[in-house]
């Protein structure tokens, strides 16, 4: 038997970063959950008709003052799950280590809803990443902080297209998470 592929179907055998859609957003509000210590409930912006919701690990490494009306970087095409009751619906992308977190910043003049790209990466990303495909996975061992603390994939910057490239404070030559 044959097997024929439905029209319009495309497959993609490739794994790199392109596959994420990561975009600029700006916090509109961050609310520390009661019954934890580690625990910011945002809203989000990101350019589209209503904010994101969005639940993170991050209320043990920065402040709440400093998650209030800050601009970031955050992957927005993960299967929404359901954190601490709470839809979840995207990722904040952070500079991390063993023992400290930085949220990457976007360049000045990013907008809420830019796309942020990599040059020699050209590809469109996922509606939806499928977590059986592990995407995240296996891309995320390759995003790294450069020695400029510049966000990369494989070298290539976090770029935000006439507008700069994307980047920790002051951590550098670590991970992406």
């Amino acid at each position: 038997r044959r097997r024929r592929r439905r029209r319009g179907s495309v497959y993609r055998h490739y794994m790199d970063v392109s596959r994420l859609d990561l975009r600029v957003g700006r916090i509109i509000t961050a609310v520390q959950l009661l019954d934890t210590d580690s625990l910011y409930v945002e809203q989000i912006d990101v350019g589209e008709a209503s904010p994101r919701t969005v639940v993170s690990e991050l209320a043990k490494h920065i402040p709440w003052a400093q998650m209030q009306n800050r601009m970031v970087v955050i992957l927005c095409n993960l299967k929404p799950v359901k954190t601490r009751g709470r839809m979840n619906q995207a990722m904040i992308m952070c500079a991390s280590s063993l023992d400290k977190m930085e949220i990457l910043d976007p360049p000045c003049g990013a907008v809420p809803g830019d796309r942020v790209t990599f040059q020699g990466f050209p590809g469109e990303p996922d509606k939806e990443l499928n977590p059986k495909k592990k995407v995240w996975e296996q891309v995320q061992p390759d995003l790294r902080v450069d020695s400029q603390c510049v966000a990369t994939y494989k070298g290539a910057a976090f770029e935000v297209v006439g507008k700069g490239v994307c980047k920790a404070q002051t951590m550098s030559d670590c991970e992406i998470k």
